[in-house]
């Protein structure tokens, strides 16, 4: 039965105050706003207890738990996104393809606790699992559990598949209950740190000192790569790829849609709304920008749980999304009549990794005993 629209509740109004309140702190970490250096003392309370958790787990006296298998842990030591999860979907593709046996973890955000720990399958919905796992079983189909105690999600894997050689942590750089073997951080090199400072004030979870410990990927624009790094291979690098758009739905009947999928050229047709709700929009909304959209950006929080109202009134230009949205949008638009005429588009992007990035990978594999 088709969705209809509903009144807005006072839950509804408090998590969209909380929804306005986390895109005003991510505008002003962006624009590096002048009033976030009042929230300093907050920050220096944040670093406390920051280091001194990490030095308790460090020393044994919190305790955390060793996996029976490696465990790769890829994060970062910032707020919002990095690229991460394309990353990890490329990861596990190439991992596949060598025949190693990955399963992935995650804390499942966004998802229903209390149906947790619980394997992600192609029929999970993302408000059960969290969008980012739905995301990556729909493109890999490998064995992925959520949960945030990351211990039973690693035995919920290996009760489901006993031969795994590797689990990858996705978004666990914080999470020191769990001990890791390699760890691979995420730069951002279009935001970089922003004022460099913790949080609230800036945008970091953790001091930039935190990198020297790690294998650091330096996620940057193809053009911004410097001839020198293509031909030395000095630096850990990727960049997002944008794949051809496809229709959100197939067979969807929203208007101009043979000249959507036609990039060759500017025209009117190619302006859009710009819906997202990941950790970084601006990076998708810049990436529009490049192929040659005229965007009008529809920014929401990382992890947005889309509602009939978020879409209903986008009516006179065609839409494009994530692939990260287009898990949760999609069961939206089959379930509800309004939203059934728009033109929804979804552009994929896929993570490409310098040459040296796998030939790391390859050795931190081996040093761990696991054949390539």
């Amino acid at each position: 039965m088709a969705t209809q629209l509903k009144a807005t509740d006072p839950e509804d109004k408090n998590k969209g105050n909380a929804f306005n309140l986390e895109l005003a702190m991510v505008n002003a970490w962006q624009n590096e706003a002048g009033w976030l250096w009042l929230l300093l003392p907050l920050s220096g309370l944040y670093g406390v207890v920051t280091y001194i958790r990490r030095k308790l787990y460090q020393k044994g006296i919190l305790s955390s738990y060793r996996a029976p298998i490696p465990v790769m842990v890829v994060g970062n030591i910032t707020v919002g996104g990095s690229g991460k999860t394309p990353l990890i979907i490329e990861l596990v593709t190439y991992l596949k393809n060598k025949g190693i046996k990955v399963g992935v973890i995650s804390r499942g955000y966004g998802g229903d606790e209390s149906l947790m720990p619980q394997i992600v399958t192609f029929q999970s919905k993302p408000q059960d699992v969290g969008d980012e796992p739905c995301l990556i079983v729909r493109e890999t189909g490998a064995v992925v559990a959520v949960c945030p105690n990351r211990q039973q999600a690693i035995e919920s894997i290996l009760k489901h598949q006993p031969d795994t050689q590797l689990i990858i942590a996705d978004d666990g750089l914080q999470h020191y209950k769990l001990q890791r073997d390699i760890e691979w951080v995420v730069v951002d090199s279009a935001r970089g740190f922003g004022n460099k400072q913790l949080l609230p004030t800036g945008f970091l979870r953790e001091p930039i000192r935190r990198l020297q410990d790690t294998t650091v990927i330096f996620h940057e624009r193809l053009d911004q790569q410097s001839s020198e790094d293509k031909q030395t291979n000095s630096k850990l690098r990727m960049h997002l790829q944008p794949a051809a758009l496809k229709p959100l739905i197939d067979g969807q009947s929203g208007s101009n849609i043979e000249n959507i999928i036609d990039t060759s050229e500017i025209t009117d047709i190619k302006h859009v709304y710009a819906v997202s709700g990941i950790g970084y929009p601006q990076r998708f909304f810049n990436t529009l920008q490049q192929l040659g959209y005229k965007v009008d950006p529809k920014p929401k929080p990382d992890h947005h749980q889309f509602s009939v109202e978020d879409l209903v009134g986008l009516t006179d230009k065609p839409i494009i999304i994530t692939s990260k949205d287009a898990v949760k949008i999609a069961p939206l638009v089959q379930s509800t009549a309004q939203l059934q005429n728009l033109s929804i588009w979804v552009l994929p992007v896929h993570a490409v990794l310098s040459p040296n990035t796998y030939k790391i990978l390859d050795q931190q594999l081996n040093s761990l005993g696991i054949a390539n």
